[in-house]
Formats: C-alpha cells, sequence, structure tokens
C-alpha cells in the first residue's frame, strides 16, 4: 500500500475502531465520515499491505495451522483438530467436536448417516437437540438395531430415524446378502449413501476395541488379524496399511455399507483420535476412505510426522 502519513493514520483508527472497540464498518464509516466501501477498503489493504496484521492468542492457532498442513498432505476436503487435553475422555472430546462440526453444516431437512462406536455414539447424543430443531434425518450405514437404538434414545432423537432391520453381523454369508436385497434394507442403504454426511469411527486393533466390547470379535481373533495384515476397521470392514480391504469371511456375514461405497461418497466424515488410532487413521487416509478428519491436536501432528519425518 502506497499511503501517505494521513491515510497511515486514518488506516490505523480504522482498524482500532473495527478490530479492538468491535464496531461495524457501517459505524465506523458514520464516525469518520466515510463511506462504508472505503472503510472496507482500507482494513483490506491493510491486511493485504501487512500494515495489520492479526495474531489470534489462543490454543486454537496451533490447531488452525495443523488443519492447513493435514488438508494440504492428505488431500482432505475439510479437517478440525482440536487442542490436546489429559483430562478427558479423547473419545468424548472427538465426539463432541465432530458434532459441532456438523451443527455447522447441517442445514434443515438435510440427513445424516452414521456408523457406530463410542466416538460416534458421543456425536449423535450431542446432536438431537439441533436434529429435531432442524429436521434433519438420521440413517444407519449398518446392521445393528440395538447398538443405534440406545444412542438415540440417550439423544432423544424420536423422530426421522432410520435404522436398517437387521443385525450388524449375521451367520452367514447368504443370510448376509439375503438381507442386503430386502427392499427394506436395501431402501435404507441407498437414502445412507445419499445423506449429505456420513460420520464414522475408525476403529483400532486391540482387546478393547469396540468390535470386541460388542461381541462381534474375541479377544484372541485380534492377533491373527494383525498377521493377516489389518491395521484398522470402518463399520466392521478391516483393512491394511493402504487402505484396501482385506478378504475375510467376517465381511461377507456383515449387513450395511462397505469400504468401497464409502470411498466413491462425498462428505465421509471420520471421528478419531488417540496414540491407539494414529496407524488406522493413516491407513484410511492412504486408501481415501475418509475426505473429512476430525482428531486432536497429538494425533494430527503423529499422522504429518509418520509422512514427513
Amino acid at each position: 500500500m502506497n499511503e501517505t502519513n494521513g491515510d497511515a493514520a486514518l488506516l490505523a483508527r480504522v482498524a482500532w475502531l473495527y478490530y479492538n472497540d468491535g464496531l461495524t464498518q457501517g459505524e465506523i464509516g458514520a464516525l469518520l465520515n466515510l463511506s462504508r466501501i472505503k472503510v472496507s477498503r482500507l482494513l483490506e489493504a491493510g491486511r493485504t499491505s501487512g500494515l495489520i496484521q492479526l495474531s489470534i492468542n489462543s490454543r486454537e492457532q496451533g490447531c488452525l495451522e495443523l488443519e492447513t498442513r493435514m488438508r494440504a498432505q492428505f488431500g482432505l476436503s475439510d479437517c478440525r483438530v482440536i487442542p490436546e487435553s489429559t483430562s478427558e475422555d479423547i473419545n468424548m472430546r472427538v465426539g463432541q467436536a465432530a458434532a459441532q462440526y456438523l451443527m455447522q453444516k447441517l442445514q434443515p431437512g438435510d440427513s445424516l448417516s452414521v456408523g457406530w462406536g463410542e466416538t460416534v455414539a458421543h456425536s449423535i447424543r450431542m446432536l438431537g437437540y439441533t436434529a429435531q430443531e432442524r429436521g434433519v434425518g438420521l440413517y444407519s450405514l449398518t446392521g445393528g438395531v440395538k447398538t443405534y437404538v440406545e444412542g438415540m434414545r440417550e439423544a432423544n432423537w424420536h423422530r426421522n430415524v432410520n435404522i436398517i432391520p437387521a443385525p450388524l453381523v449375521v451367520s452367514t454369508p447368504e443370510l448376509a446378502q439375503a438381507l442386503m436385497q430386502e427392499p427394506s434394507v436395501s431402501s435404507l442403504i441407498s437414502k445412507a449413501l445419499e445423506a449429505e454426511y456420513k460420520l464414522v469411527g475408525i476403529g483400532g486393533l486391540s482387546e478393547t476395541a469396540t468390535v470386541v466390547n460388542q461381541g462381534y470379535l474375541a479377544p484372541g481373533e485380534i492377533d491373527p488379524l494383525r498377521r493377516l495384515g489389518a491395521r484398522g476397521d470402518i463399520l466392521c470392514r478391516f483393512y491394511d496399511r493402504t487402505g484396501q480391504d482385506i478378504s475375510l469371511p467376517l465381511h461377507d456375514c456383515v449387513v450395511g455399507v462397505d469400504l468401497e461405497q464409502l470411498r466413491t461418497s462425498e462428505k465421509v466424515i471420520a471421528a478419531a483420535g488417540g496414540p491407539t488410532k494414529t496407524g488406522p487413521i493413516l491407513s484410511a487416509l492412504r486408501g481415501e476412505i475418509i475426505d473429512i478428519l476430525v482428531t486432536d491436536e497429538p494425533t494430527a501432528l503423529a499422522l504429518l510426522d509418520a509422512v514427513e519425518g
């Protein structure tokens, strides 16, 4: 900006009134006898010239920088990183962050499809009121009625709820295939994939993983999965370090959306964080299963270190 001393003084006054005193551009114009357009141009000139430099004195500052790096490094369409905390449950915090993200994005009449698991359950609980107010429809991405119903009850999310009427895992591949072909099931899966946003968790490979706690796998089955190359799961579908499906008999018995369907969908949000999730998240990113990530600061740093270091 090629400014005279008078212009610089005027710009400084305008900037002070706008950023420090919180006046609107119209109020500043009336106070200094300037048009609102002139005020806007002065602020823009100050920003582009470096005369106005903004400093965000917040714990969030580093997280905002991490979000930019994450989007660039992994080709994400969006990313939310929350500050580190050692005093609160990571699944709860990341789940709530995902809910807050969706509160900003979901419009009246939109639909949201969800997976299952502890982190997603926290999101569903927090979204209940917003969903009711905006008439947001909820769809499950898999079977597993009991798991979803419990979460809905806690969220008071009584209307516009559409849950696939089947177990998550059935006894035989033939039964799973027959259920998936049922019009009542196939229709719900199609609508779930058409939802404006899809929210899933990312499971790690440990004896305390959700798939184990829910009884879909025995603790003794985790090590064999690791030896087969499994790094994590989404919707009870296990994938390798490159994010590609692993051939497992279990997959043939799952009722619900598979990884390839997620891969070809838009606005798939994964909410996950913590040291045990770094590997599973990285593999999911490599496989382009998700395109929006909500995580915490240490996990984001570990992910970037893994590819940049």
